[in-house]
C-alpha cells in the first residue's frame, strides 16, 4: 500500500542532484558512542568487517551500504547515532573489501548477492536468539536486502526492514546512468570500483593467493570500460557464475521479489532520484501485503534532506526510519 510522506525538500536543495551531492560532500559524520567493529570469518574462509554501536538487550538492526560504500559513509554512521538515541543498536556490515582492507578471495560483493547477509543474520540470531532484529539498506544494499527478504520468505525472525533509494530493475538504471547529467555519477563510480579490482589483485598477489589473483587477471585491462554494462558484463558476471550482463541483471534485481517478502517492509524511493527512472517503481500490485511504499516527489538518491535554514541541514531519513522500526517494536509488543 501507498504511504503519505511527511518529507519536505529544504528549499536550498530542491534540486535532485543538489540532493544526492551534498551530504556526499560536505557531511562528515563520527563514530557514534559504544562503537566497535568485528571481524567475522565467513564460510568460504574470508571475512566480513562489521561496526557495532550499542550494547544492551535493546533491537538490533543490521544496515547495508551501497555501491562503493561502506559501514564509514556518513548515511550509515549517521543513522546509526539516530537509532542508538532511540534505543536501538546496530550492526552495519562492511561488504566484501568494503572496510578498508581487501577480502582474501575474487569473489566481490555485488547487487544479488545475499550469502553474506544471511550468515550474519544467522550468525547474530545465533547468539540473540530472544532479540528483536530489523534490517536497513540502502541503494546496492537495498537491493540486496529486498532480494535476500523475498528468497526468504517466512524463514526470517526479523520484525522490520526498510529498504532506501533501491535500483530495483538494474539494466534500466544502467541505461540511466548512462544519460545526461547522471554520467557524473557513472564515471566516479565506475573509477572507484576499478580501484577496488586493482586494490584486489595487488592484495591477493601480496597474500601469495596465485589462484585467486588469476581470476581477476583473466578479466583483462578494465580501464576502458565506460559503463556499467560495460562493467557488469566483464567483471561481476564473469567473477560470480552469470551467463552474462543480461542474466546478472535478471536474477539480481528485487521487484521481482517484493511478493514473496513477509516482513513488515517500508521502500522510500524519490521519484526525482538521478540513478532511475519512473519505470523503476513498483506498484501496489507487485508487492506483498506486508509492504508500504512511500514515495517523495523529491529527495535524489539517498539524500532527503529538510531543514528552513542554509547549511542547517535535517536528515529527514534519520527520523523517519527509527520512526518505522519502533512502530514496528510497538506492534509486536500489541
Amino acid at each position: 500500500m501507498f504511504r503519505k510522506t511527511t518529507f519536505k525538500p529544504a528549499w536550498w536543495l530542491s534540486n535532485r542532484h543538489l540532493q544526492t551531492i551534498y551530504p556526499a560532500i560536505f557531511r562528515k559524520e563520527p563514530n557514534p558512542p559504544d562503537y566497535w567493529r568485528e571481524r567475522i570469518t565467513t564460510p568460504d574462509n574470508d571475512f566480513i568487517d562489521v561496526d557495532f554501536c550499542g550494547t544492551g538487550t535493546q533491537p538490533l538492526i543490521i544496515l547495508l551500504h551501497g555501491l562503493t560504500g561502506s559501514a564509514q559513509s556518513s548515511y550509515i554512521k549517521g543513522l546509526q547515532s539516530a537509532l542508538l538515541k532511540r534505543g536501538l543498536r546496530s550492526a552495519a556490515i562492511n561488504f566484501r573489501g568494503c572496510s578498508g582492507q581487501s577480502n582474501n578471495r575474487a569473489r566481490c560483493y555485488h547487487s544479488g548477492e545475499t550469502e553474506d547477509i544471511q550468515f550474519l543474520y544467522q550468525t547474530l540470531r545465533q547468539r540473540e536468539p530472544e532479540t528483536p532484529i530489523g534490517a536497513v539498506g540502502f541503494s546496492l544494499g537495498g537491493n540486496v536486502l529486498l532480494k535476500w527478504l523475498g528468497e526468504q520468505g517466512q524463514n526470517l525472525d526479523l520484525f522490520a526492514a526498510v529498504a532506501v533509494s533501491v535500483p530495483l530493475l538494474l539494466g534500466v538504471c544502467a541505461t540511466k546512468l548512462d544519460n545526461g547529467f547522471s554520467r557524473c555519477y557513472r564515471g566516479n563510480l565506475l573509477k572507484e570500483l576499478k580501484a577496488y579490482m586493482h586494490r584486489k589483485l595487488k592484495h591477493l598477489e601480496k597474500m601469495d593467493q596465485s589462484q585467486e589473483a588469476m581470476k581477476i587477471k583473466a578479466l583483462g585491462d578494465l580501464s576502458g570500460i565506460s559503463s556499467f554494462w560495460q562493467y557488469d558484463d566483464r567483471v561481476v558476471a564473469k567473477l560470480h557464475g552469470f551467463n552474462d550482463v543480461h542474466d546478472y541483471y535478471h536474477r539480481s534485481s528485487s521487484r521481482q521479489y517484493l511478493k514473496s517478502i513477509s516482513v513488515p517492509t517500508l521502500l522510500i524511493q524519490a521519484v526525482d532520484d538521478p540513478f532511475m527512472t519512473k519505470e523503476v517503481l513498483p506498484g501496489p500490485d507487485e508487492i506483498s501485503p506486508h509492504m508500504q511504499l512511500e514515495y517523495t516527489r523529491h529527495g535524489g538518491h539517498v539524500g532527503f534532506i529538510s531543514g528552513r535554514i542554509p547549511l542547517r541541514p535535517r536528515y529527514w531519513l534519520e527520523q523517519r526510519i527509527p520512526e518505522f522500526l519502533l512502530g514496528q517494536v510497538a506492534a509486536m509488543k500489541c
